[in-house]
């Protein structure tokens, strides 16, 4: 009866139709009923032009189509419709098919996922109308663009007062919003936790990608106690959730057992998922499964398919991983010029041993004069027309004279004009100038041309800067600046700035002393084979600098440090006196 009296109302008003549509959606007949709302919608009524955009958005009743989603939503969204303005917004941030923009907005084509191009002015123009007319969501959304935006939008102070609107609100992504901005500009534990709480809310709210910063915290104990279990169970929650780089990080965590049990099989499910999605570092740690095997051995043709993957996308340490299945034939026919194209592709990157295999490669037994020679010809023609990696490269054969009388001047030379596009030069030209090596020395020069190494994310280079900051080399002093360069550093896996950035954290700088940071450090660097991040864990055991007490794995520490030479470590033995196996029982 109600349907009945529907359909007769229906044709005497387009508020009685819209009701109409909308009660056959309900009860199934969604194709006649989005077909009903295209006739109200062309009467111009705002809900009907937005719910038929929704509909080509989502594919229900009609064929999907971005096109023709975003223009019913524009329509809706210029009468004023709040809800179309946001997904207007959303939209244009994520990208449009266009052709060209008019005065009556974006003319939509083609509708191939190349052909889409965002347009963050326009997205941040609907996002603010329907922001000011009190959409939470929308408040998020253009505090996001605030945030993150081009330079000439970003205005974090303006995103954060967004994002707390939409906080107010209830809005998760208003606590996300607000976690990132807190993130960022926290300089100590206090703003750390601060960030943290904000990220919980939306964690808890089911925010996928707040469970993997929330997880990030946790992981490294900033703001918030150290628990790698319950960071594996936040980035489990992330990559259940379609975080890219959740799945990666939850898929190391079942390869190498942290916080849960070790599974290898789930490990290359998640892993898997995550390369296929673009994650380079997922790509790469494939690789180094199928390359290492496990209960099963190694499937170096598997291997070498994800290396690929990850260094076409610039994953250094793949293409240096790549070199090597190709110089040992493993998986695949062997070839040394293709190796040692791969050790270049890694150098240029900034992979520091893959500069080393390239010349080890030339010196090698199985390559004869005349190959070296070639290589060196080869990087000469390339880097005189132009090719910056071939100029790095000629530049180390010109250092080390490779196939070629060494010429230092030269090599210095070269390696200026690869340093305008190579990470990896721009750091060894650095050294060059602190060291005077073909060139005039100049500290503040080479200072300078390190830190742009340290600023592509180069962990030598980062390594090598903070030193330069904190003895003052060519610049001035900064050991706030030195121990952000070690945690950057230590992040990448560099042990040597693990064990530097533990003993800023121990005292004796322009720091905040962390001594439970510090042996955090000690730790890491201690478990990758540091003597001395061994010999400084084992005091901090042995005296319960951070509050913990461990004789047993004080010794077990100092001793792995004394079996590599460290003479501390085997005074601080002496003084400890026999350990419980060296005892003698009397009776």
């Amino acid at each position: 009866m109600k349907r009945a009296l529907s359909a007769l109302g229906a044709r005497f008003s387009a508020r009685a139709r819209l009701a109409h549509a909308l009660r056959l959606i309900e009860d199934g007949e969604v194709v006649a009923g989005v077909a009903l709302l295209g006739s109200v919608a062309e009467t111009g009524m705002p809900e009907a032009q937005f719910r038929v955009g929704r509909a080509y958005l989502d594919g229900t009743g009609v064929p999907p189509s971005l096109v023709e989603g975003a223009r019913w939503m524009r329509r809706a969204a210029e009468a004023g419709w709040v809800e179309a303005r946001l997904v207007l917004g959303t939209l244009y941030l994520f990208g449009l098919p266009r052709d060209g923009i008019s005065d009556h907005g974006v003319r939509l084509v083609a509708e191939t996922p190349d052909d889409r191009v965002p347009d963050p002015v326009e997205a941040a123009r609907w996002a603010y109308l329907a922001a000011e007319a009190g959409s939470p969501d929308a408040q998020a959304l253009y505090g996001y663009i605030l945030l993150d935006g081009p330079p000439g939008l970003r205005d974090p102070a303006a995103a954060e007062g967004w994002f707390s609107r939409a906080a107010a609100a209830g809005c998760p992504q208003g606590h996300l919003g607000l976690g990132l901005v807190w993130m960022r500009a926290a300089g100590d534990e206090a703003g750390q936790a601060r960030a943290a709480e904000a990220l919980r809310v939306a964690a808890d709210a089911g925010l996928g990608s707040a469970q993997f910063l929330l997880g990030a915290l946790i992981e490294q104990g900033r703001g918030v106690a150290r628990d790698e279990a319950a960071a594996t169970a936040l980035y489990g929650r992330a990559a259940e959730a379609g975080v890219r780089a959740a799945q990666a990080r939850f898929g190391l965590a079942l390869l190498e057992g942290r916080g849960c049990a070790r599974d290898a099989t789930r490990a290359e499910s998640w892993l898997r998922r995550a390369a296929l999605a673009g994650d380079r570092e997922a790509a790469s740690l494939l690789g180094d499964l199928y390359a290492s095997g496990g209960t099963l051995p190694p499937n170096y043709v598997e291997a070498a398919l994800w290396y690929r993957r990850a260094a076409s996308a610039g994953h250094a340490a793949a293409w240096r991983a790549l070199g090597m299945l190709v110089l040992t034939g493993a998986g695949q026919p062997r070839d040394v010029t293709e190796a040692a194209r791969c050790f270049r592709q890694a150098a240029a990157l900034g992979d520091g041993r893959a500069g080393a295999d390239l010349g080890n490669l030339l010196l090698g037994q199985d390559v004869s004069e005349d190959d070296r020679r070639d290589l060196g010809r080869y990087f000469a023609d390339a880097a005189a027309a132009g090719d910056p990696v071939a100029a790095f490269n000629f530049s180390i054969c010109l250092t080390h004279g490779l196939g070629m009388a060494r010429d230092e001047p030269a090599a210095a030379a070269w390696m200026l004009r690869a340093a305008d596009g190579v990470v990896n030069a721009q750091y060894w030209y650095g050294r060059m100038k602190l060291e005077g090596r073909g060139c005039a020395a100049d500290t503040a020069a080479g200072r300078g041309w390190i830190a742009r190494a340290a600023e592509a994310g180069m962990a030598d280079a980062q390594v090598a800067l903070a030193q330069l900051m904190l003895t003052g080399r060519g610049g001035p002093r900064d050991h706030a600046g030195a121990a952000a360069l070690y945690r950057a550093a230590a992040e990448q896996g560099q042990v040597d700035a693990m064990f530097s950035l533990g003993a800023m954290l121990g005292g004796g700088h322009d720091l905040p002393v962390d001594r439970g940071q510090a042996q955090h450090w000690f730790h890491m660097a201690a478990e990758r084979g540091n003597a001395l991040g061994q010999l400084m864990l084992g005091r901090y055991l042995l005296r319960g600098l951070a509050g913990e007490t461990d004789p047993a794995e004080a010794r077990r520490w100092l001793e792995r440090a004394a079996a590599q030479g460290v003479s501390d470590a085997a005074a601080e033995l002496v003084r400890l006196g026999p350990g419980p196996a060296a005892r003698v029982e009397t009776g």
